[in-house]
C-alpha cells in the first residue's frame, strides 16, 4: 500500500475548520471502543485534544518530508512510553482516527482517500513503534527527579532545579514533560534552562499560569525534597554548528531554551558574537536578569539586551520584542533563535523573514509553559 500525501491533505483541509468537534469525536469514539484506555489520559481532556490535533495536523503535512517527519514520529513514539503506550494500542487509536477522518470529511471522501489514510496512519504508527522497541533497551520510559532548589523569582515564576535518579541525555533547546504527584497522569511541559551538566541536574523557569494544574503546583506548592516524573527530552530546536553568528530572541519563560544554547556555546569554546534580546512587560519580570549579566561578564562575546514593553518610566531598551530586533542592522547572516508567546514568536519570525534572514536561518518554538 502506498502513500498518497496528497490525498490525505485535500481530505484533512476539510477537517481542519471543525479541529475541536473532531478531536472531542475521536476521543469518544476511542474510550467507547476501548473504555479500559480513558485512564492512561487526563481527568480533563481540554489540552489533550489541542495536542492531538497540533501533533495531527504537523504529521499531514509533513508526509511529503521523510526526514522531518521521519523525527518527529521518532520522538513521539519514545515520549509515548511514558503514558504507557504499547503496539497494540495504535489499532485501537488508528480504528478511532479513521473513523473520525471518515466521518468529518464525508463530503470529499472515497475509497481511495480512505486506502491512504491507512496507508499514512500504518506507516505512521510503524515509525513510532520501532522508535519506542528501540529506546526500551537504552533509556526509562519515565525519569524520577528530586526537586534540589526552588526559587521564587516573582509573584508567578519559580526557577526549579531538579535531580534526576538517573541519568537523562539531553540536547540544548529539548524540553520535557513533567508530573507532579499532586495531578497524576497530568503531563505539562517545560523546556530544559540549561546546558547539560556533569552533575546531571537540570533547571526549569516556570510561570504559573491561570488554571494551570502542573505549573500552579510546581511554582506554589512544590517544595525541597519533592520528587516529581520527567518525560524524555523531545524538540528540534537545537544549535547547529554553523560557526554563523547568533540572535537569540526571547519573551518571559521562553529564555529558558535559550539559555540552555547560550550556555552550550559558551561551554563548546567557540566565540560567534550573540546578541540576547529578552523581553518582558514590566522590568521586574526580568526574572533571570541578574544571572544573564553574569554570564554577560564572563563571556565578552555575549550581549544581552532587556526590552521592557508596558513601564514608560524603564531606563532602557522600551516596546514590543519584534519591534526591537528592528532597530539593529540586519540579521540576515545570523542563525536566529526565537521562543516566547506564540503571538510574539509569530510576528518576530515575520519582521525577520520580512528583513531577509532565511527561514532555514530561524529556530523557533513557543514558551511551552505559558500555553
Amino acid at each position: 500500500m502506498s502513500l498518497n500525501p496528497h490525498l490525505v491533505k485535500e481530505s484533512f483541509a476539510v477537517i481542519e475548520p471543525v479541529a475541536d468537534k473532531a478531536a472531542a469525536y475521536f476521543y469518544g469514539r476511542l474510550f467507547a471502543e476501548s473504555p479500559h484506555l480513558r485512564g492512561m489520559f487526563p481527568p480533563a481532556m481540554d489540552l489533550q485534544r489541542d495536542r492531538l490535533f497540533g501533533a495531527l495536523t504537523r504529521i499531514v503535512w509533513s508526509l511529503d518530508s521523510p526526514d522531518s517527519l521521519s523525527s518527529f514520529l521518532g520522538q513521539l513514539g519514545r515520549d509515548h512510553r511514558k503514558y504507557g503506550v504499547v503496539a497494540e494500542h495504535y489499532t485501537a487509536i488508528g480504528n478511532a482516527l479513521l473513523a473520525t477522518a471518515r466521518r468529518f470529511a464525508a463530503e470529499v471522501w472515497s475509497s481511495e482517500i480512505e486506502a491512504a489514510w491507512v496507508a499514512a496512519y500504518t506507516a505512521a504508527a510503524n515509525a513510532m513503534i520501532e522508535a519506542a522497541d528501540s529506546d526500551a533497551g537504552v533509556s526509562p520510559a519515565w525519569w524520577l527527579a528530586e526537586v534540589i532548589d526552588h526559587e521564587r523569582r516573582t509573584r508567578d515564576i519559580a526557577v526549579i532545579t531538579l535531580r534526576p535518579g538517573q541519568r537523562m541525555p539531553y540536547l540544548p533547546g529539548q524540553y520535557i514533560n513533567v508530573q507532579t504527584a499532586r495531578w497524576p497522569r497530568v503531563w505539562r511541559t517545560f523546556s530544559i534552562a540549561n546546558a547539560p551538566r556533569e552533575d546531571n541536574t537540570i533547571r526549569l523557569h516556570v510561570r504559573a499560569v491561570p488554571g494551570g494544574w502542573v505549573s500552579t503546583a510546581l511554582v506554589d506548592h512544590t517544595r525541597i525534597g519533592d520528587t516529581v516524573m520527567l518525560g524524555p527530552p523531545v524538540g528540534t530546536m537545537t544549535p547547529p554548528d554553523s560557526g554563523r553568528d547568533m540572535l537569540c530572541v526571547a519573551g518571559g519563560t521562553g529564555l529558558a531554551p535559550l539559555k540552555a544554547i547560550v550556555e552550550h556555546v559558551i561551554a563548546s569554546g567557540r566565540r560567534p558574537n550573540i546578541h540576547l534580546l529578552y523581553g518582558a512587560r514590566r522590568s521586574c519580570e526580568l526574572y533571570d536578569l541578574p544571572d544573564l549579566i553574569r554570564m554577560e561578564s564572563s563571556f565578552p562575546w555575549l550581549r544581552v539586551l532587556p526590552v521592557v514593553s508596558d513601564e514608560p518610566g524603564y531606563d532602557g531598551m522600551r516596546g514590543q520584542v519584534p519591534d526591537v530586533t528592528e532597530r539593529f542592522h540586519s540579521w540576515a547572516d545570523h542563525d536566529v533563535y526565537v521562543c516566547g508567546p506564540g503571538a510574539m514568536v509569530n510576528e518576530t519570525v515575520r519582521r525577520l523573514l520580512w528583513n531577509g534572514v532565511p527561514l532555514a536561518n530561524i529556530h523557533r518554538d513557543i514558551a511551552l509553559g505559558e500555553l
